[in-house]
């Protein structure tokens, strides 16, 4: 009879508990997933914080991105654009 009584506590116990170890499990997989999110988010904070840093104090910055971004060559330089085929484009 004892163990009947134990049984049927512990089975109480489980069902009243079974749902917050759910829930905590889900959270714990809810706060995995916004760390691994945060760490991504701080590395793109580090790389623009580095480009903004080059773009500020590297004047050969500057002139790479002046040169790329809008055409630009000094005198007696030749520019050549390269165009990609609609067919380059789709693969």
């Amino acid at each position: 009879m004892g163990v009947l009584i134990a049984a049927a506590i512990l089975v109480l116990i489980v069902e009243k508990y079974l749902p917050l170890i759910q829930q905590n499990e889900r959270m714990r997989r809810e706060i995995d997933r916004l760390d691994a999110e945060q760490k991504k988010q701080e590395q793109i904070s580090r790389e623009l914080r580095n480009e903004i840093d080059a773009l500020r104090n590297d004047p050969e910055t500057v002139t790479r991105l002046v040169r790329e971004k809008l055409g630009y060559a000094r005198t007696n330089e030749t520019v050549l654009h390269f165009e990609s085929t609609n067919a380059d484009a789709v693969r």
